[in-house]
């Protein structure tokens, strides 16, 4: 039985919605008890996962909502972030592989490392495409300390 607390947000696919989506969501997680030592993962997390929505999952169709689910519980933290985008490539999770860093600055990439970020911040990562809705679910563990 789940005895934790929900929270619940859809707003538009727009940098300006998302931004402020992300920021009332971790706001809220924190005012519902997430330990303060997962706010920063979770944040970062969450903010790659939900930019890739709205860079990606919406290129070249018009932008409609993106829908999170939170379940904060003692122990763990679930995200559910669903979108009617266009799917992930292959209808997968990408591997997470960070892009080569190059020898100078100047050859550093500008993006390819979100992926990698969200695997190492999460426990588990789930996906799945069905009628035409993404589905992307997160999890974060925080056993209690020892």
């Amino acid at each position: 039985m789940y005895n934790g607390k929900c929270l619940d947000l859809s707003f538009a696919a727009t940098e300006t919605e998302a931004s402020d989506g992300i920021a009332q969501l971790s706001r809220g997680l924190a005012t519902h008890g997430l330990p303060a030592h997962k706010a920063g993962d979770v944040k970062i997390a969450l903010a790659e996962a939900i930019n890739n929505v709205v860079e990606h999952a919406y290129a070249d169709i018009t932008p409609a909502k993106v829908k999170v689910r939170c379940r904060l519980h003692q122990n763990w933290l679930e995200i559910l972030i669903s979108d009617t985008g266009n799917p992930l490539p292959g209808f997968r999770v990408p591997d997470g592989i960070p892009a080569s860093l190059g020898s100078t600055i100047e050859d550093l990439p500008e993006g390819g490392f979100g992926w990698f970020l969200i695997h190492e911040l999460t426990s588990d990562i789930r996906y799945e495409r069905s009628n035409g809705c993404n589905r992307l679910s997160l999890r974060f563990d925080f056993p209690e300390p020892v």
